[in-house]
C-alpha cells in the first residue's frame, strides 16, 4: 500500500494555513480594520440615504405637479365639450327658427 504524501502534505498545509488564518482574522489589528471598514460602510449608507430622500422628495413634487396638470387639462376638455354642445344647441335652435 502506497502513501500519497502529496495529499497528506496538502491536508497538513491547509490545516496549518486555516489555523493561522483564524488567528490572523481574530487579531486586534484585524478587528480594527473591520471596525474601520464598517464605519466607512455606514458613512456611505448615510450619504446614499440622503440622496434617496432627495430623489423621493423631487419625485413627490413631480407627481403632484403632474396631477395638477392633468386636472387642469381635464377641466379644459370638459369646458370645451360644454361649449361645443352649447354651440350645437344654438345652431339647432337657429335652424328651427328659420
Amino acid at each position: 500500500m502506497m502513501v500519497d504524501w502529496k495529499k497528506i502534505g496538502l491536508f497538513a498545509g491547509g490545516t496549518l494555513f486555516g489555523t493561522a488564518g483564524i488567528k490572523i482574522l481574530a487579531s486586534d489589528d484585524a478587528k480594527k480594520f473591520y471596525t474601520q471598514c464598517t464605519a466607512a460602510v455606514l458613512r456611505g449608507r448615510d450619504c446614499i440615504m440622503k440622496t434617496v430622500n432627495t430623489v423621493q422628495e423631487n419625485a413627490e413634487d413631480i407627481y403632484s405637479d403632474a396631477v395638477i396638470i392633468n386636472e387642469e387639462r381635464a377641466a379644459r376638455a370638459e369646458a370645451a365639450e360644454f361649449e361645443d354642445a352649447f354651440e350645437e344647441e344654438s345652431e339647432e335652435e337657429e335652424a328651427v327658427e328659420k
